[in-house]
């Protein structure tokens, strides 16, 4: 073979050694929150279906409008001096009307409420956080802004650089994806990781992608900081030229009834058209305005048009659809990864590819621990590594579960109980993960998987005692039901198999 023949040889070989290195420890430095990211925001797909399972007392159709107009009743009383009201009506799938207002109480200076969509009081509804708790955490983290959102990206740039390493570390790409060798320990896992892996590639390329870019401006703001400084009403102005800022004028003046601005706003909209969010600006201020935007959830690009009106003449004052071909390539990139748009088999599509991507990160964490554990010479450490490891990924899901235990268990007047909620989910994954690292990494998967099989199995049970049962034919609930049934089979069969196959390193696969 000539040096012209060599080089490139050894330079791919250089090129899948490195990406391998550089695959293996991008996915492990921040790989227990990527997982528990990609689990959650996989959660969030169906997040006004979860949304529907914890407040089961809610139920019935309910017109857009009507529900507005029977909020905004509830927050005059409520909230008459506040500074900003954000309504969201129900729709297809969600079941109450959403309303946000400021507080100055309450943490971080807004109260949220789920209210009533037919008489717009909020104590019909159970105090819960629903399907809104796994949204944020999937960017927040439970942490105060902008640090969770800071983490969350970072943690989103290493399984991008971890995804696009591993796909120039594989040298049979396109075999594995017809590749998977059962009963063969390490051989099968690594198998699994792979088709895994490849199958949905493009969609965790996009996911991962399109995740990173919604934060952009959080994580690179030196663009918007050359062209605007300090000036961020201009910014805002020209990003959104449909919305309308008034300054408060401080003498009082009735709202208009809002129901005519309504029915406006849908006339505007035209064939198809429906009502998103509201936002009333100054309530009983004189230089009150009235924000409606069009419902983003039929279309793939996330660009609302925007109507605005006089709160208290009710005169249309602006109606601007967001047209310019940047930021309208930006929005369609958001709305690909909120997956608003999707529908029916769709929405199940991103569900089992957001599954897909869950267990490639946590397939790839189990490789990298129980090939360091097996080695000779391992050492403690690498033993209690693994054992951590075995913690969160079984008791993550255990610890979701909880979520919905807690929504069940905990008493629907019982003060600050959607704080209990949260709380159950962290208390959870602490107790797992104590137990986890108290059993031998090679027996630590079977108890563990099976409690996540009895805490999915419990969901179901729950909720035929609950005190406020749902009403018959609730589709959102019964689905949620099957979900969680076929979830702790899927977990009671890996437990079992568990306990004949254990997870560990073959000779004959030493080197795959």
């Amino acid at each position: 073979m000539t040096d012209a023949h060599v080089v490139p040889v050894v330079a791919a070989k250089g090129l899948r050694q490195v990406s391998a290195w550089l695959h293996g420890w991008s996915g492990l430095l921040l790989g227990w929150l990527i997982f528990a990211m990609c689990l959650s925001g996989t959660l969030a797909i169906f997040k006004p279906e979860i949304s529907r399972w914890l407040r089961p007392e809610i139920s019935g159709p309910a017109n857009p409008a009507s529900a507005i107009v029977a909020a905004t009743d509830y927050l005059r009383r409520a909230a008459p001096g506040g500074a900003e009201w954000f309504l969201t009506p129900p729709d297809g799938r969600a079941n109450v009307t959403e309303a946000t207002w400021a507080d100055a109480s309450a943490p971080g200076g807004y109260r949220t409420q789920a209210l009533d969509p037919l008489t717009g009081r909020p104590d019909v509804a159970r105090d819960t956080l629903g399907g809104e708790f796994f949204y944020r955490l999937h960017f927040e983290l439970q942490l105060p802004y902008p640090w969770g959102r800071l983490l969350a990206s970072l943690a989103a740039a290493f399984l991008l650089v971890a995804i696009v390493s591993g796909v120039f570390a594989h040298r049979r790409f396109f075999a594995d994806f017809f590749t998977f060798r059962p009963a063969k320990g390490h051989r099968s896992w690594l198998d699994a990781h792979n088709l895994v892996g490849v199958v949905a590639l493009p969609f965790h390329l996009m996911i991962t992608y399109s995740g990173l870019l919604t934060l952009a401006s959080l994580t690179m703001p030196w663009g918007v900081m050359s062209a605007y400084g300090t000036d961020g009403a201009r910014m805002i102005k020209e990003f959104a030229p449909g919305f309308v800022e008034r300054q408060a004028s401080h003498r009082a003046a009735p709202l208009a009834p809002i129901g005519p601005m309504l029915m406006a706003a849908e006339r505007r909209f035209g064939a198809g058209g429906r009502l998103g969010q509201v936002t009333v600006d100054h309530p009983g201020d004189a230089a009150a305005t009235v924000t409606v935007i069009r419902f983003d959830g039929d279309q793939l690009a996330k660009t609302p048009e925007v109507v605005v009106f006089d709160g208290v003449t009710g005169r249309m004052i602006s109606d601007v659809v967001e047209r310019r071909p940047a930021l309208r390539t930006y929005n369609v990139i958001y709305g690909l990864h909120m997956g608003r748009f999707s529908v029916g088999a769709l929405r199940w599509f991103y569900f089992l590819c957001g599954l897909m991507l869950t267990a490639t990160v946590a397939s790839g964490l189990i490789l990298w621990t129980v090939k360091r554990r097996d080695r000779p010479g391992g050492g403690r450490a690498n033993e209690w590594l693994a054992r951590f490891n075995i913690g969160v990924i079984a008791g993550t899901p255990t610890a979701f579960m909880a979520y919905f235990w807690a929504n069940r268990l905990v008493a629907a007047t019982a003060p600050g109980r959607s704080a209990i909620e949260v709380a159950s989910v962290f208390w959870t994954l602490a107790a797992v993960i104590l137990l986890a690292l108290a059993l031998p990494s090679r027996r630590g998967w079977a108890p563990l998987l099976a409690l996540a099989a009895i805490a999915c199995a419990g969901g179901p049970v729950l909720t035929m005692f609950d005190a406020r049962p749902p009403a018959a034919g609730d589709w959102a609930i019964a689905g949620g039901n099957l979900v969680m049934a076929v979830a702790a089979v899927l977990f009671a069969a890996a437990a079992w198999r568990s306990t004949r196959h254990p997870v560990r390193r073959q000779r004959s696969s030493a080197r795959g």
